[in-house]
């Protein structure tokens, strides 16, 4: 399994935005292979006046997490991505993640 999150840092003022930017958008992660789970986190508040987001997609292994980022769906899927940056500040660091112990609720 492999993990792939993005952290975003978001001014308060821009956070219903950044939420709603992000309900809104067409996902086009089912139609590739290996693609599990995805997931869109809000994190906590922060004293400066941000609060923390990860968007967080589950894949089978990593080869199927590249694959998804050389599609055309992924392109399709962040062609207006552009528009975002004024919502959160900097750039969303993205960190990758290779599952060595995996365990899940019973039943």
């Amino acid at each position: 399994m492999f993990l792939a999150m993005n952290r975003f840092t978001v001014p308060l003022e821009n956070a219903a935005d950044f939420e709603a930017l992000w309900l809104g958008r067409e996902s086009r992660l089912s139609e590739l292979p290996g693609f599990v789970a995805f997931h869109m986190l809000r994190g906590p508040e922060a004293e400066d006046g941000t609060r923390l987001y990860a968007s967080h997609t589950v894949w089978e292994n990593e080869a199927d997490f590249r694959n998804w980022t050389t599609s055309e769906q992924f392109r399709a899927a962040h062609a207006g991505a552009g528009e975002s940056r004024k919502l959160h500040s900097g750039q969303p660091r993205f960190e990758g993640f290779t599952a060595i112990q995996s365990l899940v609720a019973a039943g």
